[in-house]
C-alpha cells in the first residue's frame, strides 16, 4: 500500500475525534505526496460532494493487536460483539474508511473536506467519489448503529472562553464537546479532561449532562 497523502484536522490526538465522520462539521485539508500532488489526478473530482476517505490506524500502538470480538462505545463498553461488526480501530487490517463532503479543490492541488473523523496527520491510501445510487441505502437495518448519535451535554462557559477561538473553530469544539468525547465507562464528575483541539488545549469536566470548560490555552 502506497501512502498518498495525509489530513490536516484540529485532532492532535485520538481522544476527542469524532467517532463518525460527518458528525462534526468542521474543514480539513488533504494534503498529497509530491508523487501524487498531479492536478490531473483531481479531474472532475470537482463534480462530486462527497468522497470515500481509505486512510491507515497510524497510531494503534503495536502492543495491541486484534481481538476477535470488541466492546462498541456505542452499546457502553458492556456488550461485546464480533470486530467485524464494528468500526473498532484494532483490526487485522488497520485501515478505516470515511465519507466526507467535498467543499472546494485548492491550488496544489489539495483537497478541502468537511466531516472528517481523523486525527491529524492521518495518512491517506485513496480517495474514491462517493455515488448516491449504489453506496447510499437509507432503508438498511443498522443493528445496535441504527440512529445518528444526538447532543448529550450542555455546554457552558461562564467565562467566555470560548470567545479566543475564531467562529468556525469554536463551533467545531462545540460539537465535539456536546457528544461527548468521553471515553462511555467515565463518569467521575471530579476528573478535569485534556484535549488538544488546533493550536489549543482545551480542559472541561462532566457532571451529569452538563460538561464545563474550564480553560482553553
Amino acid at each position: 500500500m502506497k501512502i498518498i497523502g495525509h489530513i490536516e484536522t484540529p485532532f492532535r490526538e485520538k481522544f476527542g475525534v469524532p467517532r463518525q465522520a460527518g458528525l462534526v462539521d468542521y474543514e480539513a485539508r488533504i494534503v498529497f505526496e509530491p508523487e501524487y500532488r498531479v492536478a490531473e489526478a483531481v479531474r472532475g473530482l470537482e463534480e462530486f460532494e462527497y468522497l470515500w476517505l481509505i486512510w491507515q490506524f497510524h497510531l494503534n500502538t503495536t502492543d495491541v493487536t486484534w481481538s476477535p470480538t470488541v466492546r462498541p462505545p456505542r452499546l457502553g463498553g458492556n456488550r461485546r460483539v464480533g470486530v467485524f461488526a464494528t468500526r473498532s480501530p484494532y483490526r487485522p487490517n488497520p485501515i478505516g474508511l470515511s465519507a466526507v463532503r467535498l467543499l472546494r479543490i485548492e491550488r496544489g492541488p489539495s483537497l478541502i473536506v468537511s466531516g472528517a473523523d481523523l486525527v491529524d496527520g492521518t495518512p491517506i491510501l485513496d480517495i474514491k467519489p462517493y455515488i448516491t445510487y449504489a453506496d447510499s441505502h437509507s432503508e438498511a437495518r443498522c443493528g445496535y448503529a441504527q440512529e445518528a448519535p444526538v447532543d448529550e451535554l450542555r455546554v457552558e462557559d461562564p467565562q467566555g472562553l470560548l470567545l479566543q477561538l475564531p467562529e468556525e473553530s469554536r463551533q467545531a469544539l462545540l460539537e465535539t464537546l456536546r457528544l461527548d468525547p468521553r471515553p462511555r465507562y467515565q463518569h467521575d464528575a471530579a476528573r478535569v479532561y485534556s484535549m488538544p483541539f488546533a493550536r489549543w488545549e482545551i480542559r472541561f469536566s462532566v457532571d451529569g449532562d452538563r460538561c464545563s470548560l474550564l480553560s482553553v490555552d
